[in-house]
């Protein structure tokens, strides 16, 4: 399972796109740490049950497990095959003038 949440968690642009139907619950949770400041711990606990138990339905998910581990796999492959991290792949070079 530590597999499942290192790709989860490496890959959030995957975790984007099907946490979408959770994005009520996010910002919900967010507006309400915003207006509660220091205080939020106590005051948005309804808002973080939601979101959690909105969270963990894709978590328990077999097929996003499936998919979250084919998109780390093939990021495996390509850093193997060139050494450099999606990251630094991705990243825009400097132009020069």
């Amino acid at each position: 399972m530590s597999e499942y949440f290192r790709a989860v968690n490496n890959y959030s642009d995957v975790i984007t796109s099907h946490f979408f139907s959770s994005k009520f619950f996010i910002s919900d949770f967010t507006k309400c740490c915003k207006d509660s400041g220091i205080l939020m711990v106590v005051k948005c606990r309804k808002e973080n049950s939601a979101l959690k138990e909105c969270l963990t339905a894709y978590y328990n998910d077999p097929a996003f497990y499936e998919e979250c581990k084919m998109e780390y796999l093939k990021e495996r492959e390509e850093f193997r095959k060139t050494g450099i991290p999606t990251k630094k792949r991705l990243q825009k070079l400097p132009t020069s003038m």
